[in-house]
C-alpha cells in the first residue's frame, strides 16, 4: 500500500499514518516517486526538496530548507529499544 502521493505542487501527501506523519499531512517537495521510498518511515518535511536521482529511504528524514539532489542516497535505521 502506498504511503504517499505527489500533489500538483510537487509536494508529498501522506495517504496513511506512519511514524509522526498523519494521513493527509503535506510534506516537502519531491520530483518523482523515485526520490522517496514508499517503504519505511522516511519522509520529506517542511520546504525540503529531493530531486534528480537522489533517494530518501529507510527511516531517514529530510527537513527544514534542505536540498538533496544528484546521486545522493539518504538512509537511516531507527535503533531498536528494549
Amino acid at each position: 500500500m502506498k504511503k504517499y502521493e505527489i500533489n500538483k505542487d510537487g509536494r508529498c501527501v501522506a495517504l496513511r499514518s506512519f511514524s509522526d506523519v498523519k494521513a493527509g499531512d503535506v510534506g516537502g517537495y519531491v520530483d518523482s516517486e523515485k526520490n522517496l521510498s514508499q517503504e519505511g518511515n522516511c519522509w520529506v518535511y517542511d520546504d525540503a526538496l529531493v530531486s534528480g536521482d537522489a533517494l530518501v529511504s529507510g527511516d531517514a528524514i529530510v527537513s527544514g530548507n534542505a536540498w538533496v539532489s544528484g546521486d545522493a542516497f539518504v538512509d537511516a535505521v531507527r535503533a531498536a529499544t528494549s
